[in-house]
């Protein structure tokens, strides 16, 4: 074994690596001026430590100074009434600290938070969502009821951090539950709600009693509701979409923007919708609010994470006072937004559902909506579209007749029309004028085509407003699809293609398959028949673009819409093809139609006064641009 021998190599190494180090430390420590202005930095750091803390502490008294638990002893109370005088009371001598209490009926489970004396959980008892979870409309904090005022000794007091003393009672069949905040025993703000067998509606007043001496009645008195709105549908963008803020103002219903963020103020105001597409949280007044102002917030960031809440709805008025006190009967309603249920109810409610404007909501209401009701009260959801499609095909046959009618003649006419072009190729404005002349005679004009087109417009947009709002679809299964109001899903994809989504829908591919080959049938007719016009886009080009735009269009945008509206256009696309077929090969006869025209062409026919017009200005047109040849032809 080697024996071991001290390195004075080392060891001298280590001294001087030491003695380098004490130098450089001597070398670089501060001067005596350097020290002094160091220590006065940090004694100010200090301070301003301090100051900060002193800050935050006396900020978060002034934030949190109402939310207290009870208080105990004699001491606790004393100190509760210097942070919120009188109304230390209620907290003093109620049994509750913040407790929930459960009323229920057929319909709803409500739980009533003695903080705030106002609803913390409001459960739709018969519904759940896409992933079998019952619904909720007020959980876990996302909804905020508040009275905000001032008190004669110069406190602002918000209700939502009061203690109430809550009272359940029974009156027949109805459950009433009051929530009382008091300054003394019989001095207070109570909250009133009345729950009603089988009924989404409570009745719910607001009212004060001897509390002028402490509450400001000279200071506004202001009501404040905000709630977010929880996912509940299968697609998040979907839902997000019929979810809006909507109310009822000066007896005409409006809505806030569905798309980004919204704000609106707004007198005289009936009612206000916080929707949730198909679940609704609604306040009703019998007194309209004389001013209300109305924000909404999306908080959907990104469609393709999930998400918890669609919208943030936020509402605040000041409440108008009778002599000296509160008194306001209100309605709260929770539940589906389905226009039966709400027709129960007076103040218009139903006008919450989103029908659609104009005429497109009328065809809804009228028609559309008690056919559906009809059909799909004895069979079943998707055969009921199918069959409410078979019936508005055939009521709109005539249209379908009418343009294919329209595209026969012209096609008929197009050799002589391919003539008269030839002969006047060198003078279009000619060209134009015994192009339209022809057409008038023979009633082939262009334009015949497009009236009946334009009357199915309205039908059209109306079943697309109709499908998503259909209450009676939701989670009803037809083939593979497992909710009619939402889309169906054949496939998972690994990834999310933007507008596309992350899964495959069967029903719209069908769709896209089915108006592919309708416009197949349609668009070759009218490149047949229409004649390329001096001036005018190339129609013939954009028909052969369109039938392949058209199938993409509905693939990528309808694979997240509704599969029932999927469905009808399946079903209208297919009907439609066999209407055309049946006209083209068993109605319309090519050689029929040559020789009516001709009858046509030989009758002397009257010229409108427009077409009168138009012929005139056809000439002065040409006139015109004769002199202007002319003028140029002497200058050279």
């Amino acid at each position: 074994m080697e024996e071991k021998k001290l390195d004075v190599k080392s060891i001298i190494g280590f001294v001087l690596i030491f003695g380098i180090l004490l130098f450089m430390m001597w070398q670089n420590q501060p001067s005596e001026e350097e020290r002094l202005v160091q220590e006065a930095e940090k004694k100010a750091q200090i301070e301003a430590n301090k100051k900060a803390e002193a800050s935050a502490q006396t900020e978060t008294k002034t934030t949190t100074a109402l939310d207290y638990a009870k208080p105990t002893d004699s001491a606790q109370v004393a100190a509760l009434k210097s942070k919120i005088g009188d109304f230390a009371y209620s907290a003093a001598t109620s049994t509750f600290n913040g407790d929930d209490l459960t009323v229920s009926n057929d319909v709803l489970e409500l739980k009533f938070n003695t903080k705030g004396g106002h609803l913390s959980e409001v459960k739709l008892k018969n519904f759940v969502d896409f992933d079998s979870i019952p619904i909720y409309l007020v959980k876990n904090g996302n909804a905020v009821f508040n009275i905000n005022f001032q008190t004669n000794d110069n406190r602002t007091l918000n209700t939502k951090d009061l203690y109430f003393q809550p009272t359940v009672s029974k009156s027949g069949e109805n459950t009433i539950v009051s929530m009382k905040l008091k300054t003394a025993e019989n001095k207070f703000l109570e909250y009133n709600y009345v729950i009603k067998p089988k009924q989404y509606m409570v009745d719910f007043t607001m009212k004060s009693q001897g509390l002028e001496t402490a509450i400001n009645t000279s200071a506004p008195i202001n009501l404040e509701w905000t709630q977010k709105a929880y996912r509940h549908d299968q697609s998040i963008s979907f839902e997000n979409r019929y979810t809006r803020l909507t109310y009822q103002a000066e007896g005409d219903v409006d809505k806030l923007s569905q798309g980004g963020d919204d704000d609106e103020t707004e007198a005289d105001v009936d009612w206000l919708s916080y929707r949730q597409h198909f679940f609704s949280s609604i306040l009703t007044t019998d007194k309209p609010f004389k001013s209300v102002d109305f924000s909404s917030k999306n908080l959907v960031e990104d469609e393709a994470k999930d998400s918890i809440f669609t919208k943030q709805f936020s509402s605040k008025t000041t409440l108008a006072l009778n002599g000296a006190n509160i008194n306001n009967n209100l309605k709260l309603y929770y539940g589906p937004t389905d226009s039966e249920i709400l027709k129960q109810y007076d103040n218009n409610l139903a006008e919450s559902v989103q029908f659609g404007w104009g005429i497109f909501g009328w065809i809804n209401k009228y028609l559309f909506f008690p056919l559906f009701g009809f059909l799909s009260s004895f069979l079943p959801y998707g055969v009921a579209i199918i069959v409410m499609t078979i019936l508005i095909k055939l009521a709109m046959s005539f249209v379908q007749y009418k343009q294919y009618l329209s595209q026969m003649k012209l096609k008929v006419l197009k050799p002589e029309l391919d003539a008269i072009r030839e002969k006047h190729k060198d003078n279009k404005m000619k060209a134009q004028q015994e192009t339209m002349a022809l057409q008038n005679k023979a009633g082939a004009s262009p334009m015949a085509g497009c009236l009946p087109a334009l009357i199915q417009m309205p039908v059209f947009y109306a079943l697309f407003m109709f499908f998503p709002i259909a209450f009676a679809l939701r989670q009803k299964k037809f083939l593979w699809a497992e909710d009619l109001s939402s889309y169906d899903v054949v496939a998972e994809l690994p990834f999310h293609i933007p507008l596309y989504g992350d899964h495959v829908s069967l029903f719209p591919i069908l769709a896209a398959i089915a108006i592919f080959f309708y416009m197949k049938l349609t668009t070759g007719q009218n490149q047949m028949s229409a004649p390329t016009q001096e001036g005018m886009p190339d129609m013939a080009k954009m028909m052969k673009y369109m039938i392949y735009f058209a199938p993409i269009m509905m693939l990528i945008f309808f694979n997240q819409y509704a599969s029932g509206l999927s469905l009808y256009y399946f079903v209208s696309n297919l009907i439609s093809i066999g209407i055309l077929l049946v006209i083209k090969n068993f109605i319309l006869d090519e050689d029929k139609i040559h020789a009516n025209i001709q009858v046509q062409k030989a009758k002397p026919k009257k010229e409108s006064k427009f077409q009168q017009k138009m012929k005139t200005m056809m000439e002065q047109a040409e006139k015109q641009k004769q002199a202007q040849a002319q003028q140029k032809n002497k200058k050279k």
